[in-house]
């Protein structure tokens, strides 16, 4: 069972993003709250594997929760819920150590997928915030994705074949399936490219990848 606490400070949204993911086998949905501070202190009481943080909240914000949480609950994965009109947030939360970002005007299913991939210590991004992060970040657009594509250049074709499924959402079991390898090799890809490339967290992976065509946010 995925236990995962939900905080929004909007009542009706907590209602409708907890009525979708009790609804799905294997989720549960732990705790409630309606403010970052709030938040911190209840993934401490209960330790969930997933924590959905909406990135605008009162006393805290999903951001500054996130910081928090990194330092004193590094063991649950952690997903932004965003609106449109957050990118700059977003772009704020690559380096926060996030697992993932879902829109909150999202299909369910990305939800229910989102959290499940999160959980399996996969990074999951919404194919929509992926394409808005990579337009948020300007005029540069051309020039980027020749330098991502520059950056994983020295990589062989396994680790390429490695980085576009992290990119896609897959967990270490999931793309060792897909490659027919085993779950350790793939997991010593993901730290090495990490290392060798500068990257905080597969998040940061992920947007790399989206970057460099590996991926197609449009999919």
């Amino acid at each position: 069972m995925i236990r995962v606490l939900l905080a929004d400070d909007e009542t009706m949204i907590r209602a409708g993003v907890k009525a979708i993911l009790t609804a799905a086998p294997g989720i549960e949905v732990v705790a409630e709250a309606g403010d970052g501070h709030e938040a911190v202190e209840l993934v401490r009481r209960h330790r969930p594997a997933v924590a959905l943080l909406d990135i605008r909240m009162p006393r805290l914000d999903g951001l500054q929760a996130a910081e928090e949480l990194r330092r004193t609950a590094p063991e649950t994965a952690l997903v932004m819920l965003t609106t449109f009109s957050e990118d700059e947030y977003i772009v704020r939360a690559l380096g926060s150590g996030v697992s993932g970002f879902l829109l909150k005007s999202g299909d369910p299913y990305e939800l229910i997928a989102g959290v499940r991939a999160v959980a399996g210590g996969a990074a999951f991004l919404s194919p929509d915030v992926a394409h808005r992060v990579i337009n948020h970040l300007g005029t540069g657009r051309l020039s980027r994705a020749a330098e991502a594509k520059e950056r994983l250049a020295p990589l062989t074709g396994r680790e390429r074949e490695v980085v576009a499924l992290v990119g896609a959402g897959l967990a270490n079991g999931e793309i060792a399936a897909r490659l027919y390898i085993v779950e350790g090799t793939v997991k010593a890809h993901v730290s090495a490219v990490l290392a060798r490339l500068g990257l905080k967290n597969r998040v940061q992976l992920a947007i790399l990848a989206y970057e460099a065509g590996l991926v197609d946010p449009a999919a």
